[in-house]
């Protein structure tokens, strides 16, 4: 026999991720496809709880009421989220209990995921040498820049004099480029001046795309000549440059391992509910 605040809840759950909508903001053919979901999910998830692996498994009061007060953050207030899930077809209690219900299944799922075979450094390593394409970075540049803003409604920064100024730090980094940093603190009116003008590493296609241009024709150390874009004049330095290639296995390795057990981790917990099905059937 099914619980109606669990399966409501599965409604709910599956109706925002296939629509972004609640259950009865669905069309009719929508709703029916929802239900249908909703009640495979549920047949599924009882089979789970059925299982030898659920025993002993206890999600934690503690645990359950954090994961609510999560949840019912994201409203106003206590009366907004109490009125939808009514709207839902939800009590307190009830949504307690199903999302109590979810988090049992999923621990078992994780205790199911402990089977898989544990991922070693040859398999890492294998990984890494049979999917170049997957670890191949692209040129990065760190740049720094100075910015004098235009607003005609202001004396200094109409676009003659702001033109000017930008022109007149410009000569004095090109006698002395090793000054950018204090230029920079001093001139820009960039919220980077702080930082010396620093805009940080970047890879192609994200600056302003006059800026973006220039700097990739720069070599390192280089200094642009004075830059327009929609912001107003810049000068931009080319800092350093990490040419595209391969990145190195040691840069990668965890998170290949953390993706190999991911997958290992999904396909033993398939395995399992493959295995209950053919049991239940």
């Amino acid at each position: 026999m099914t619980e109606p605040n669990t399966v409501a809840y599965l409604m709910l759950k599956t109706a925002q991720n296939l629509y972004s909508r609640n259950p009865q903001e669905l069309k009719p053919d929508e709703q029916e496809r929802v239900m249908r979901m909703a009640d495979r999910q549920y047949e599924l998830e009882e089979r789970v709880l059925s299982a030898p692996e659920a025993r002993e498994v206890v999600v934690p009061e503690a645990t359950v009421q954090a994961a609510l007060a999560e949840i019912a953050g994201r409203y106003p207030d206590e009366v907004d989220f109490l009125n939808d899930l009514n709207d839902n077809g939800l009590s307190r209690q009830g949504f307690i209990a199903a999302l109590e219900r979810e988090m049992k299944v999923d621990a078992i799922m994780e205790k199911v995921a402990t089977r898989a075979a544990k991922v070693s450094d040859i398999d890492v390593e294998l990984y890494y040498h049979y999917h170049p394409e997957q670890f191949q970075r692209p040129e990065i540049r760190r740049a720094r820049h100075i910015l004098v803003t235009i607003n005609d409604g202001i004396v200094d920064n109409t676009r003659e004099a702001a033109r000017a100024r930008i022109e007149a730090i410009a000569q004095r980094l090109a006698k002395e480029p090793k000054r950018f940093e204090e230029q920079a603190l001093k001139h820009s009116e960039c919220p980077t001046a702080l930082q010396g003008g620093l805009l940080g590493d970047a890879k192609r296609g994200q600056l302003y795309p006059e800026l973006d241009k220039v700097l990739f024709d720069l070599q390192p150390g280089q200094l642009s000549g004075v830059i327009e874009s929609a912001l107003g004049f810049h000068i931009v330095l080319c800092e350093s440059v990490a040419p595209a290639g391969a990145m190195p296995i040691g840069q990668v390795r965890d998170a290949v391992r953390t993706l190999l057990e991911s997958r290992r981790k999904k396909i033993c917990q398939k395995a399992w509910l493959s295995a209950l099905n053919k049991t239940a059937a």
